[in-house]
């Protein structure tokens, strides 16, 4: 229908509030620059929009740069056992210090095989709950030993918490992380400290539609390629880590109309290569980390490199990035006024595309120029081979604002594909993602099939709460792995379903 693109502004939710302001003008067949609602015969077309998508970085980079973060009261279940590594352990000095509150350690948890290590210490548990709300706490992280096997300590845990101390966010592990107990207590850590911010940044997102007149449903996209409910995604921002990224390849599949392929995203400060299958991000299997923190967690598989159209750049010695000028590209770059050599001044002088003043880089070496555009050739090919994981060329769909900076050959690409609209491929990914429930979960003593089964019922539930409509749904993903050292049939299921969005949240 319509796409803009703005600068990045210091203030994020100013920016949203100007795109959606030049989207409203940008509407096909408009002839009159004036307001809708100020020409006669015209309907004002914020009132046709039936959602509004948006793709937000502002958890990732609270992490990453140690800002508007809350302290987190940490709960461990497991004593006896797991006293040697308290929550925080792992954590960088800088970042602990900012977040960690009340370390308290609880008897209870379970074994590998689902028994009991000791019965879960409710007293002590309850002790705790009346110190939070005596000082104040805000935000509480709940971890047990092997909870995705059996919730249930975590349970009483948060039962507990909400009769002592209601006004208290928890935050259950087993909610959000796999087998792997320190990795599945730091998502849960972070996610706690990040409540308080996404409360806020979606109360902000809120203000800027109203302020455009817009009455829509408002959805954050998610790091698996769809969207959630704002009241719903509150609780959970760490789905949003990677989400910007995950954006660009849906965008990418969408334009491409390709279902299998690599995607490399190249913005302003940082380059992402991801592989798309049936569609969707693939997904990663190992241990990410966020801010120098180690989770386990839905997370997609990505390359990121510290390569944009902002990047530094220095021609004796040679050298490209990671520091960027990031949106102050069009005032400290050279072909802009400024004095910065930055990766687009190159991409000017080296006729890569055509912006700004191209005056102001004609003093530039050819020789130094042409290396220059190799060792970035150079970083993208390494890294699109990083992350191929099959034999033969394979094609590569290159979006973002930067991807004048991907050459047009690389060694194992069958083709370099540019689409239409580019540019706003991220864009494009979030306003077109459906809305998804997902369970990663342990059933034990039941049939496979009734596993399944369960396991379908229970995302498909989820998918409606984050606002599918349960009519769309549709599964995409099913897996199941038997535990043979797990007693009673046990088997882990983990389904995906996704929906288009419900006109009415939640029907």
């Amino acid at each position: 229908m319509a796409a803009v693109k703005t600068p990045t502004t210091a203030d994020v939710t100013s920016g949203v509030t100007r795109a959606l302001a030049k989207l409203m003008r940008a509407q096909p067949g408009r002839t009159s620059n004036r307001p809708p609602t100020e020409r006669a015969g015209h309907a004002d077309p914020a009132t046709a929009i039936s959602a509004v998508m948006i793709g937000t970085t502002h958890f990732t980079n609270a992490v990453v740069q140690r800002r508007g973060l809350t302290r987190v009261a940490a709960v461990r279940i497991g004593l006896p056992a797991s006293a040697s590594l308290p929550p925080f352990v792992d954590w960088p000095d800088d970042l602990a210090d900012l977040v960690r509150g009340e370390v308290v350690m609880l008897e209870g948890g379970h074994e590998y095989d689902g028994r009991p290590i000791v019965p879960f210490d409710a007293a002590g548990m309850r002790a705790a709950a009346r110190r939070f709300r005596n000082d104040g706490v805000t935000s509480v992280a709940v971890a047990s030993v092997f909870s995705p096997l059996d919730s249930s300590c975590e349970e009483q845990a948060a039962a507990i918490l909400a009769e002592e101390c209601p006004d208290a966010a928890v935050t259950l592990s087993h909610r959000l992380g796999r087998i792997g107990l320190l990795e599945r207590e730091n998502v849960t850590l972070l996610n706690a400290c990040l409540l308080d911010l996404a409360r806020k940044t979606a109360r902000a997102f809120t203000d800027a539609l109203r302020a455009s007149g817009i009455a829509a449903p408002l959805y954050l996209t998610q790091n698996d390629g769809t969207v959630m409910l704002a009241e719903v995604a509150e609780a959970y921002p760490v789905y949003s880590f990677a989400s910007g990224p995950t954006n660009s390849m849906r965008g990418a599949a969408f334009l491409s109309r390709l279902g299998d392929a690599l995607v490399i995203d190249v913005g302003g400060t940082t380059t992402d290569v991801g592989a798309l299958r049936h569609g969707f991000p693939r997904e990663a299997n190992n241990v990410v980390e966020v801010g120098g923190v180690r989770t386990l967690f839905r997370m997609p598989d990505l390359l990121s490199l510290g390569l944009g159209g902002g990047s530094l750049v220095t021609l004796d010695p040679l050298s490209v990035g990671p520091v960027s000028v990031g949106y102050r590209l069009t005032t400290e770059s050279r072909v802009f006024g400024g004095t910065t050599l930055t990766a687009t001044d190159i991409g000017v002088a080296a006729g890569l595309l055509d912006l700004g003043d191209r005056t102001r880089v004609t003093d530039l070496p050819a020789p130094l120029v042409r290396r220059a555009v190799e060792r970035i050739g150079a970083m993208v090919e390494e890294a699109v081979d990083r992350v191929k994981t099959e034999a033969g060329d394979v094609p590569l769909v290159v979006v973002g604002g930067g991807a004048f900076l991907v050459p047009r050959r690389l060694a194992g690409v069958s083709s370099v594909l540019g689409v239409e609209h580019q540019a706003v491929a991220n864009a494009v990914g979030a306003a077109i993602a459906q809305v998804s429930g997902e369970v990663d979960q342990i059933f034990q003593s039941l049939p496979r099939e009734e596993a399944i089964a369960r396991a379908r019922t229970i995302a498909e539930e989820r998918a409606v709460t984050a606002g599918a409509e349960r009519a769309t749904l549709r599964t995409v993903e099913v897996e199941d792995l038997p535990l043979a050292y797990l007693p009673g049939n046990s088997l882990r299921v983990r389904v995906r379903v996704v929906g288009e969005i419900a006109v009415t949240p939640g029907s």
